[in-house]
């Protein structure tokens, strides 16, 4: 578990366990999100490399430091992951963004790609996948197995929630993939919905069922 980072700062425990509420609003759980989200994008970006530049102030010439936010990428995994965004770009307006697709298959239980946009020259980019909920693990392992076929030069994994078996599934899959996840809950359920988990996040997102 030594590449898995539960973000425990109060204001994120907070405002997840708002989420968390049965009675919590579509409006209240997206605003909700966006704030998480751009609060756990600090933590996953503390360790992103800077460059010095030149720069003027009102008194004189200096160096100093900043992040190239075009050579990050958000990929978002459909239709939910879309919810991270915006609170991510909050914190780094000039990544660039990334969607998968993906369905499971009803015989196999094995996810299927539908969809695969990623901006190009990824092998100079750093790559942060998000998707609020990690159950099985199955769909995020797929995604991060097809986003290292563009060979970038890293990739984190951010969740709202984890599994223990989505992040067993993961690490095994990928354990050079730092997991970053806000809560490990207890288990799964025989649906695959994570208890006590807080429901379907895309349903809640988007206010569908």
């Amino acid at each position: 578990m030594s590449n898995v980072h539960v973000i425990t700062h109060p204001l994120v425990q907070h405002k997840l366990t708002l989420m968390r509420k049965k009675d919590a609003s579509t409006n209240s759980f997206r605003r909700l999100l966006g704030e998480l989200s751009t609060l756990m994008a600090y933590e996953v970006t503390r360790d992103m490399p800077l460059q010095e530049v030149q720069i003027q102030t009102p008194l004189e010439t200096m160096t100093a430091k900043v992040i190239d936010g075009k050579k990050l990428v958000l990929v978002s995994i459909l239709r939910a992951g879309n919810g991270f965004l915006d609170g991510m770009l909050n914190v780094v307006p000039g990544a660039r963004i990334g969607h998968i697709g993906l369905y499971r298959d009803p015989t196999t239980l094995q996810p299927v790609e539908y969809y695969f946009k990623m901006p190009s020259e990824m092998a100079e980019r750093d790559v942060i996948v998000v998707d609020p909920m990690l159950a099985t693990g199955n769909s995020a392992a797929a995604a991060v197995e097809r986003i290292k076929q563009l060979r970038p030069r890293s990739i984190k994994f951010v969740c709202l929630l984890a599994a223990p078996e989505g992040v067993a599934t993961l690490q095994k899959a990928h354990p050079d993939v730092p997991i970053f996840t806000a809560a490990i809950d207890r288990e799964l359920n025989d649906h695959g919905y994570i208890l006590p988990g807080l429901g379907d996040a895309g349903d809640r997102i988007f206010g569908t069922k």
